[in-house]
């Protein structure tokens, strides 16, 4: 006979796992299937061990300028080895973590690969699990003990977790030698010299920043006419003029036509402005976006709506087939941990019948860890004039602000938007050091609908970075008092 579960999720990363503790702290009888590694590409190949390749970059660039802070230090150098060694034992440790909890809360782990066989007509949800094909990337940690495996399990609700993968452009198929992937870009067997990255999404700009501080020549080829295409136009524009001041190497409306590979490395054909010039470098990266997992799920044989791989869901994560959810990066954009996380939360508190709000897509923020870091939420200064509204903007320069000053850090910008009529905060962009850990500051201003009165009335500590973001709001109404 087979198991039978009140909630069974497919995809142990952060969506996934997320929820399967949301559900087992509802009551529910909860499992999680989880072909490779429990955390996902987030916390394996992703948000996690990025930010501890990037961490290395920041310390090795400040032991580079001690002397600007009046210290002495012998020209540093460093192991690259020893580098992604730290990286991936910061992922194996949480992930371990991920296990632990799962342990904790009772949630039951199934390994293995699942497919829904059997949907709808107000019966119970058929999950077939067989044996997971070869992981495309090793597990963290061996499989857990006690986990189940293959056979068929049944439940109440069956949530879709199962995230995306880095896409894939014709002719330019990542062979994990020269052509990369976020994979590859994560675990270098040495440093590349030279490297051209494609696309100047978040992904992009992360790894480029990384290799060009560690020393490598690196050139983003973008095919927008901005980098960092979701962000404020002049946030992206300052981040650009900072970036290439440290010697990164940017192609704006610029389109890879051709890939090839030598003996030594890469040549890439660059169409841009009606003329094509030829790159050479010794690896690749393509971060060109994801797509989502969401096939050879039985997902269409029993009838869910997809469009372009993504799950089309309503605001709670339902589905249009009855006891199917979908949350995460299959689930469509923004493809993002924290909203993965959200989103899943949302999603079991629903299925208990709990009075919980839809997800609201406009309030989650968005950060890139590159150097200078850049965090964003809600409507750019373009969209909010495209929604028709009168609009107020405000601005504060890092260079106006003690405590970036005393940083050694005032090159930046903290940017706000709001309704001219209403006082409503629409939007909130910042580039420079250390604004990913701000951005929040603005997410809860949104989520309570402050306006700009209150914000204004709102006594932020000094000297901090986050006085900035006062000031900013007092510039949009002509109070701004540092510059």
């Amino acid at each position: 006979m087979a198991d039978i579960y009140d909630i069974l999720i497919i995809g142990g990363g952060p969506g996934g796992y997320v929820a399967a503790i949301r559900a087992a702290q509802l009551g529910f009888k909860t499992a999680v299937v989880e072909r490779e590694h429990l955390g996902g590409i987030c916390l394996n190949w992703g948000c996690i061990p990025t930010k501890a390749l990037l961490r290395s970059a920041e310390i090795f660039h400040y032991a580079n300028h001690g002397d600007k802070y009046g210290l002495t230090i012998q020209k540093p150098g460093f192991d690259i080895g020893a580098v992604v060694k730290r990286s991936r034992g910061v992922s194996a440790q949480l992930n371990g973590g991920v296990g632990f909890l799962m342990k904790k809360n009772k949630v039951d782990v199934i390994w293995g690969e699942a497919k829904i066989t059997k949907a709808g007509k107000g019966g119970p949800v058929e999950v077939a699990v067989g044996k997971p094909s070869k992981p495309a990337v090793e597990p963290q940690n061996p499989v857990p003990k006690g986990v189940k495996g293959e056979g068929t399990y049944q439940a109440k609700h069956v949530i879709v977790a199962t995230g995306a993968r880095p896409r894939v452009l014709p002719g330019i198929e990542p062979d994990g030698e020269r052509i990369w992937t976020y994979f590859e870009a994560m675990k270098p067997a040495s440093m590349p010299k030279s490297l051209i990255v494609m696309g100047s999404g978040a992904i992009g700009i992360e790894f480029a920043s990384f290799y060009r501080t560690m020393g490598a020549d690196v050139t983003v080829v973008e095919l927008l006419p901005q980098i960092m295409p979701v962000e404020d136009a002049e946030i992206a524009g300052v981040a650009r003029k900072q970036l290439e001041k440290q010697g990164l190497k940017i192609l704006t409306d610029a389109k890879v036509s051709k890939v090839e590979k030598t003996a030594t490395g890469v040549t890439v054909t660059v169409e841009a402005g009606g003329k094509s010039q030829t790159l050479a470098a010794e690896r690749l990266i393509s971060a060109v976006g994801v797509q989502p997992n969401s096939e050879k799920l039985g997902l269409e044989e029993i009838g869910v709506a997809i469009e372009r791989g993504v799950i089309k869901i309503d605001g709670y994560g339902r589905t249009n087939v009855e006891g199917i959810y979908a949350i995460g990066d299959v689930a469509g954009p923004p493809m993002l941990a924290h909203k993965a996380e959200h989103e899943g939360t949302i999603c079991v508190e629903k299925i208990k019948g709990l009075d919980v709000h839809p997800m609201i897509k406009t309030q989650i923020p968005g950060c890139t860890y590159c150097h200078p870091q850049v965090a964003s939420v809600g409507l750019t200064e373009t969209k909010a004039k495209e929604s028709g509204r009168e609009i107020r903007v405000g601005r504060f320069p890092f260079v106006g602000n003690g405590k970036a000053i005393a940083l050694g850090e005032p090159d930046g910008l903290v940017k706000t938007i709001f309704d001219a009529k209403t006082g409503e905060l629409l939007g909130a962009h910042m580039v420079g050091a250390e604004v990913t850990e701000l951005i929040q500051g603005f997410v809860v201003a949104m989520g309570l609908e402050t306006t700009e009165e209150e914000l204004m009335h709102t006594v932020f500590p000094h000297p901090t970075l986050s006085e900035m973001m006062h000031e900013s709001v007092l510039d949009a109404y002509g109070k701004v008092i540092h510059t």
